[in-house]
């Protein structure tokens, strides 16, 4: 069967993996990974792309 394409466009620049957790190495005192969270700064951590305008050409 099919499969159906996806409606909402998926962000060129994380492939819709819009968050990273990475570890620094450190621990915390009840011995869980000190990590930082970071998003994707072309979506804002959302995963998705918004509809670009279409580019018209300037000049003649």
């Amino acid at each position: 069967m099919p499969q159906h394409a996806r409606g909402t466009r998926v962000c060129r620049d994380c492939d819709g993996h819009a968050t990273a957790h990475i570890t620094t190495g450190a621990h915390h005192p009840d011995g869980t990974r000190v990590t930082l969270r970071v998003t994707c700064p072309a979506c804002k951590g959302t995963g998705h792309s918004s509809a670009q305008a279409a580019s018209a050409p300037i000049g003649r």
